[in-house]
């Protein structure tokens, strides 16, 4: 008897939503997983399945490598911030006509008692820090610490997974390398130790990470959220389930 091939799979990973999807999707007869990460984390997330790590080379490079894998399906379940891989695999995967989906968790809302700032960018966020705070819990990942490098005046408790590159330019204050999920008996203890009097975020979403925002809100500090930016105009779903649906219809 002939064996019908697998399917193939392509998740763009990064997130623990990928990570879940990954596992998930790779339980379901017929799909071949492959979960492909762009390597900025050094400790990256345990994934069943096959990983590649590493960038594509743009658009075009990702569509090659789809052609050349004969993926079947594209997934892309990076960070809600990650806008260029995202543009990048909805070009691909329409030049290929390929099936393909944004896993994106929701951004968190503003609720009564948040102090918010909504700002574009982390430059924008730069200046409004620069008006009213002194010792900021700044975290917005390793990536663009130099916006914030120029702000002599302010002191910054800045967390993240892995620590910036050695000649990385980065503010004063002191690196903390920690991993989600947080609670919030320890952020708020985090928050009163260091007297932090504002808080710098990204608009992530997610359980993970909302912890520091719920303490925000309970010590009546101030936090200027980073906007997120737009993001192609693509089939979208918000959580894992859906997404599994998602995918078995396409089979």
């Amino acid at each position: 008897m002939e064996t019908l091939s697998k399917k193939r799979l392509l998740i763009l990973g990064g997130t623990s939503d990928a990570t879940k999807l990954a596992a998930r999707a790779s339980f379901i007869p017929g799909v071949d997983v492959l979960t492909s990460l762009a390597g900025r984390t050094r400790q990256p997330h345990a994934l069943i399945g096959n990983v590649r790590i590493g960038g594509f080379g743009g658009a075009a490079g990702l569509a090659g490598y789809l052609r050349d894998r004969e993926i079947n399906f594209l997934i892309d379940a990076t960070h809600p911030y990650a806008v260029q891989i995202s543009f990048n695999a909805a070009e691909a995967a329409n030049e290929c006509n390929l099936p393909h989906l944004m896993l994106v968790r929701p951004p968190w809302e503003k609720q009564e008692g948040d102090r918010w700032i909504e700002v574009e960018s982390n430059e924008a966020a730069a200046i409004v820090l620069s008006k009213q705070a002194e010792r900021v819990f700044l975290t917005i990942g390793r990536q663009e610490l130099a916006a914030y490098a120029h702000l002599d005046d302010i002191w910054f408790l800045m967390r993240m997974i892995d620590p910036p590159a050695a000649e990385a330019l980065i503010p004063n204050g002191k690196l903390l390398l920690d991993r989600g999920p947080f609670t919030l008996e320890n952020e708020q203890k985090l928050l009163i130790a260091y007297q932090i009097d504002a808080i710098a975020s990204k608009n992530s979403g997610g359980d993970a990470t909302y912890a520091k925002i719920v303490a925000a809100r309970e010590l009546e500090i101030p936090v200027v959220m980073v906007q997120r930016k737009l993001q192609p105009a693509v089939e979208q779903v918000a959580d894992i389930e859906s997404a599994i649906r998602w995918l078995l219809n396409q089979l």
